[in-house]
Order: C-alpha cells, then structure tokens, then sequence
C-alpha cells in the first residue's frame, strides 16, 4: 500500500461522511484535518501499521500538544481526535482493510462540559440597544430576538429563507444536523420584529436575513444572504454596546435560550427536542440550571425552625 492509496481511503470516507452520513461541510473539514494530523504524526506508509502501541503514542503526543500561546489540548478536543481516528477504522473495516479493529480504542472519559450563557437580564440590555427604525438596526434587532426566541444554531438561522418563516402560526422548520428537520417556534417579540423588518425590505433576494445592497450596486446581484461570520460581528457588536464584558457570540443565544427554559420549568426532553439535539446526554450540559435551583431550595429550607 502506497502513501496515496491512504489518501484515497482518506477521500473515500469523507465521501461517506458527506453523502451517506449527510454530514455539514465544517463537519467533514474538523474530519479531515485531525485525520491528516494523526497522518502527519504517526508517517505510517501502510494502513496495517496502524497498532495499539502506535495509538498510545498518539494520545501521549495529543496531551502535550501545545499551540503559539503555549495552552495544551482540551481533554473534550484531544478525545474528539481518537473519536475521528475510530470512526476511520471503523469504515476501512466495513471495506475489509487490514487495520487495527476500532473495537481496541477505548475513548477517555470526556470531562463535563461548562456552558456559558447570558443571563435573561443581560440579553434584555443587548436587545435594548438594537434599537431604530432603519433597515440595518430592524434586521439586527430581528436576528437577535430569533436567535434567544427559538434556540437556532448560526448555520440554521442562516440557511432560512423567507419562504419558510410561518409568523402567523409563529413556527417553522429547519433542517439541522445530519439533516434532522424539527420544528422551532417564534415568540411574540420576535415575531414583530421580523415583521417590521420584513416590511421594510425592497430586495427580492430569499434568505430570511440579507446584507444591505451597497450603493451603486447592481439591484440583487448575486446572493444577498448573510453568512454565519456575518450574524457573529453583529452579535458581538451590540453585545459590546450593552456593556456585557463575556465574549459573547451566537451560540451563547442558543445556550441562554435553553438555560431560559429550564430555569422556568421547562422538562429536559422538551429542550432537547428544541435544541434537535439526538442525544439527552448533550441536553444535559445545561443541568447547572436546575443544580442552581437545587442551591437556592438547600438554602431557603435547611436548618429553619418552623414558626
């Protein structure tokens, strides 16, 4: 087996990722690049060289990697790659490749995650400051409200086009990760604030959320569609503008949307319905709400004398 018979099994699974699997394009890149690194490290010329021993060195190499600033890999991040490396085998064995059985990596226990959100305060003061009645302060203020309104991921809020936002019902769908379509819902504000914006809009261009045709620009050349780089400067702009000193970004929204529901009674599957999370297990980083709550009842009730 020749180096380039490795990258073509390489290429041949991101194939597999991408169309049987339906995996997102970021997906298929994070894939591809911890693929090449464990390449890069190990300079195997045969896929049988792949062995225990080989993949005890790799981890050891994983948990001293350093980046320019001197900070190591993330235990989560350093197991992410053993997971990709598994997932690896597991296809060229499912084509009868001699390699090392995935079965004989053990993945190391992943440490909980810590989940930061903004309090419901904190994105009231960012909603406040995403205020005028011009086209760019409308459609910012309707990107901000829809993203804590219905838990959407940046790529998801995105991809939406206009055709598809049910305001009356206050509801739609989207199709998430690996193309799981599920239904999210609009609240009041958010649905007044699309719509103003909505009516504010001259551009026949699809995508729910649009840049503003610059002057002299040709009336909807090309696609107007905002990208996921685009909604996180706008995020983090009126973020800054409220005063919250956290590094705020989009996906903050979809944790304070879900810290938001549980902390207000919501049940844990209805969130991970909402969050079209396929896992409880995932739902469940945000269990430092109801932790919390366990905190404030320990301390209402224990150790007080009756009246």
């Amino acid at each position: 087996m020749k180096d380039s018979d490795i990258k073509l099994f390489v290429e041949d699974y991101l194939e597999h990722l991408e169309i049987e699997l339906n995996r997102t394009p970021d997906t298929i890149e994070n894939y591809r690049h911890y693929i090449n690194r464990f390449l890069k490290w190990s300079k195997i010329k045969s896929l049988e060289q792949v062995d225990i021993d080989l993949v005890k060195g790799y981890r050891k190499y994983l948990n001293r990697l350093e980046d320019e600033k001197g900070s190591t890999l993330k235990k989560n991040t350093q197991n992410y790659h053993i997971i990709v490396l598994r997932s690896f085998l597991k296809f060229l064995a499912k084509r009868d490749i001699k390699t090392l059985a995935a079965e004989k990596i053990e993945v190391g226990k992943a440490s909980q995650r810590e989940v930061d959100f903004l309090s419901f305060e904190e994105v009231d003061r960012i909603l406040k400051v995403a205020q005028g009645n011009d086209l760019k302060s409308l459609r910012d203020r309707a990107i901000l409200e829809l993203l804590f309104s219905s838990g959407l991921r940046v790529s998801e809020l995105t991809a939406t086009n206009r055709n598809q936002i049910n305001l009356k019902n206050q509801e739609f769908s989207v199709r998430g990760k690996g193309g799981k379509i599920r239904i999210v819902f609009v609240s009041d504000t958010a649905k007044d604030a699309v719509e103003r914006y909505l009516d504010k809009r001259r551009d026949i261009d699809e995508a729910l959320f649009a840049r503003l045709p610059k002057k002299g620009m040709i009336e909807n050349a090309g696609s107007l569609r905002l990208t996921p780089r685009s909604i996180q400067r706008i995020v983090k702009f009126y973020a800054k503008k409220a005063g919250i000193v956290k590094n705020v970004h989009p996906h903050m929204l979809r944790h304070s949307f879900a810290t938001d529901l549980l902390a207000n009674g919501a049940d844990i599957r209805s969130v991970q319905s909402m969050l079209g999370h396929s896992s409880i297990t995932t739902t469940q980083i945000y269990t430092h709400v109801t932790n919390r709550q366990l905190r404030d009842i320990h301390k209402k009730f224990h150790r007080k004398k009756k009246a």
